[in-house]
Formats: C-alpha cells, sequence, structure tokens
C-alpha cells in the first residue's frame, strides 16, 4: 500500500512516522524548506517516551514525482489548507482514500446537509477549491486525539495521545474505512471506526472551541482557564451556542459543559495547539474551530452572541500579532 503524508507536522510527522516504522506500507511525504531537508537527511523522526523512531523517508516537494497513492494523510493547518491542496491533485487514483487529520470543521462535513445549503462553508473553503479537487467520494473522516509538537523541523515529539477516530462522511461502516483501521492500528494508534464521524467531529470541535482560542489569547494553560470561575462560564456559554447547533446538524451533544470541564481538567496544565501556535508566531487556526460555528449559527438562524465575542477578540489578538489576516 502506498501511503503519502501531506504535511508533514507534528501530526503528519507522528503518523508518518508510525506507518514507516512498521515496514508494511511505502510512506512518502510532500513537503517544503528545512522540513523537506530534514526529512531528506535524517528521515521520519518521532521523540516518544520509550525513545526515538526512526525510518528512511521518501520526501519531495513535487506531488507529481509520486503518483497516484492508495491513501493520502492530509495534516496541513488550517489557514494553509487551501493552498496544500495542489499537491493533493497529482497522487488521487480513482480508489485513493484521503484522510483529513485537520483541526475542526472540515470542508466536507455539510455536504449532503439540506439545512445548511449546498453554497461551501466560507470559513472553511470560501472559493469552493478543496471541495473541487478532493471529491467527496474520496475522503474518510477523522479525528485526532492526541497530542504532539515540532522541537525542529523534521522532528515530532509526542506528548500524549494516540487516538484515532475514522469513519465515512456518509455515515456508516465500510469495508474501505476498516482497511484503514486495521492499518493504523498495526502501526500503534488506538483507532476507533466510526459510524457517524461527523459527529465525533463536532463533539471533539465542541470540546476545544473555548479553550484553544482563551488559552491563545490569555496565555493561560488549560487549569488556569477552568480556574477562573468568570472564564469558565463563559466557555461553557458558547458551548451551548455550539450544542445547540449541532442538534440542527445531527450531532447532538449529550454532554454539560461542566462533564467536559471536568475531563479537561484531568488534563493537567497543559498549552493547547493554538497557544503553542500563538507563541511560536503561527498562523491562528481560528476559521475552522470558531468562525465555522458563527457561520452556521447564520445560516441555521441560532443567535451566537458568546461566540461572536469569542471570535471578534481572538481575530483581534491574531491581527494585533500578525497571525492572523486583517479584514
Amino acid at each position: 500500500m502506498k501511503v503519502c503524508i501531506v504535511g508533514a507536522g507534528a501530526i503528519g510527522g507522528w503518523i508518518g512516522t508510525r506507518l514507516a516504522v512498521t515496514g508494511q506500507c511505502q510512506v512518502s511525504a510532500v513537503a517544503r524548506g528545512a522540513v523537506l531537508t530534514a526529512l531528506r537527511t535524517h528521515g521520519w523522526r518521532l521523540q516518544t517516551s520509550d525513545g526515538l523512531l526512526q525510518a528512511p523517508a521518501v520526501a519531495t516537494d513535487r506531488a507529481q514525482d509520486l503518483g497516484p497513492q492508495d491513501v493520502v494523510v492530509l495534516a496541513v493547518k488550517g489557514p494553509a489548507l487551501s493552498a496544500a491542496v495542489s499537491s493533493v491533485a497529482p497522487l488521487l487514483g480513482p480508489d485513493t482514500r484521503v484522510l483529513p487529520a485537520i483541526n475542526g470543521v472540515p470542508w466536507w462535513f455539510c455536504n449532503g446537509r439540506e439545512e445548511v445549503g449546498p453554497a461551501p462553508l466560507q470559513s472553511v473553503d470560501p472559493d469552493g477549491k478543496i471541495a473541487s479537487t478532493i471529491a467527496f467520494e474520496h475522503v474518510l473522516g477523522c479525528v485526532v486525539h492526541a497530542s504532539t509538537s515540532v522541537s525542529e523541523p523534521g522532528l515530532v515529539v509526542h506528548k500524549m495521545g494516540d487516538g484515532l477516530v475514522i469513519g465515512e462522511p456518509a455515515g456508516g461502516l465500510s469495508a474501505r474505512a476498516q482497511g484503514i483501521a486495521e492499518l493504523l492500528t498495526a502501526a500503534g494508534f488506538s483507532v476507533t471506526h466510526s459510524a457517524d464521524i461527523r459527529r465525533d467531529i463536532w463533539y471533539k470541535l465542541w470540546g476545544n472551541m473555548t479553550m484553544n482560542p482563551v488559552s491563545a489569547i490569555t496565555g493561560a494553560t488549560a487549569d488556569r482557564v477552568l480556574a477562573d470561575p468568570l472564564v469558565r462560564a463563559f466557555c461553557s456559554a458558547v458551548m451551548n451556542e455550539a450544542a445547540t447547533i449541532g442538534a440542527r446538524i445531527g450531532c447532538p451533544i449529550e454532554q454539560a459543559p461542566e462533564e467536559r470541564h471536568a475531563m479537561t481538567a484531568r488534563l493537567g496544565a497543559f498549552k493547547t495547539s493554538m497557544l503553542q501556535d500563538a507563541e511560536a508566531g503561527r498562523p491562528l487556526e481560528l476559521d475552522s474551530i470558531v468562525g465555522v460555528v458563527r457561520e452556521l449559527g447564520e445560516r441555521l438562524g441560532v443567535a451566537t452572541p458568546n461566540t461572536d465575542a469569542l471570535l471578534g477578540l481572538t481575530r483581534l489578538f491574531g491581527q494585533v500579532h500578525g497571525i492572523y489576516p486583517k479584514t
């Protein structure tokens, strides 16, 4: 089986290294700059609590050199996703499966949802480029439950979690999703083959759409965010709005915000991915995590005043610090 990683950063490098180490498939990467150089020089590298995992890597900045793949893992940050799809097109064959290991709501999420309408989600795929390049039939939904970071180009550090949830975007179980689940399980991931991947995606979004931006604009770790009763209540209000939207689009939330806060609190004083991006001066993945909730609320006629405030504050923070585009 031929597997290509597009976006060999923290998540892409984590997945790529574990797959390459097994030797059960041909793993390649489309990368650029220092990451491409590192992959060519050192191969795949993943620092774990048990030591360094390393394997030879085939890496290029020309996707057309690799040809059609069986699986493409798309692990690009949201702000770079639209530009990255040009690297995906040459990798697609009739039966290629595309696994978007990305944060937030993916471009395909509302495909076929009449209550949302046929127009692309402007916060995720404003010109429809992603959907027109990667047909819905190629996609397998994916949710990542892990914490990883990059200590230097091409060297990923695994912190905690090894969960991957995959499933058919249209719902139900399938042989092709099961095949990918088995491949990933053999590589050491804890994989769930979901019959309702949209609901899994929305549940993760509901749980982290407040922690990420609030931590970014305050600089606080998750434990401090939850320890402040006013901030905690604000987060709960945002989550209640997202839960109302979720119920309207077939993704009901069965927990109360306080239950989710208790789960997050057990993880301790960790830095969210958005806080890490802010500290490193990287673009904020705000649109696919918060902006999309506001957009869906507008389309459905659901008021989202708390989500609007969160989006506005984080957007302004990002613009002031040069890590979110000015409107």
